[in-house]
């Protein structure tokens, strides 16, 4: 059984990023009810220098704070390869900002003031999301091992076999016979834990998005 501090370091974490103290003290008594950690941070430039995006949960981000805005935070994050789901959660927004943010990746783009189950929902849907991107990014470095640790030969009829080509069609392509190339899909298929020729082709798409 996990002791208490490794359930803490499990439990979502949503990161309050808003120059109002009140607004920050609201949204953690709000994640709290839910089962989730909050930390807050009064600017971009506080989060810059003591948040983590690598932390599994979410950002709930102002828009207008002195300073570099929560638009210049995302832009920056994005640049950084770092994609935690942000929140925008302001009283100044309008249409633009709202569709400049999310072309940007935001998960949500709330107004204040903002509705406890409005913005609970929005903070759900958006730890749900990272937590699945999590589980494929994870999924998907399994993958990699897998596939690299597969002989050249192999990765050549992986390729063809994804693509629709039978065992016969394969053996002409590579100038190989068809019991080699039976040999060596039975070896890919259970080198890379696949359970059909289905689940391959999934893997396939998993590890090259087109």
């Amino acid at each position: 059984m996990a002791d208490e501090s490794q359930l803490h370091v499990h439990t979502p974490l949503v990161s309050v990023v808003d120059d109002d103290a009140s607004t920050r003290m609201h949204v953690e008594r709000l994640t709290a009810s839910i089962g989730f950690r909050c930390r807050g941070f009064a600017s971009a430039e506080e989060f810059r220098l003591k948040g983590d995006p690598k932390t599994p949960g979410c950002i709930v981000l102002d828009v207008c704070m002195p300073g570099q805005s929560g638009l210049e935070l995302q832009s920056q994050l994005n640049d950084a390869g770092f994609h935690a789901p942000i929140i925008f959660l302001t009283a100044f927004g309008d249409v633009p900002m709202a569709v400049h943010a999310i072309k940007a990746g935001a998960a949500d783009f709330l107004t204040k003031p903002c509705h406890n189950d409005e913005l609970l929902a929005a903070i759900r849907a958006a730890v749900a999301a990272d937590r699945s991107t999590r589980d494929q990014s994870q999924r998907a470095e399994q993958l990699r091992e897998r596939f690299h640790a597969l002989t050249a030969r192999q990765r050549q009829v992986m390729a063809l076999l994804v693509k629709g080509h039978l065992n016969k069609q394969i053996a002409g392509h590579l100038k190989i016979s068809a019991v080699t190339v039976k040999f060596h899909r039975r070896q890919v298929m259970e080198r890379m834990g696949a359970s059909s020729l289905v689940d391959l082709v999934r893997m396939a798409e998993l590890l090259f998005p087109s």
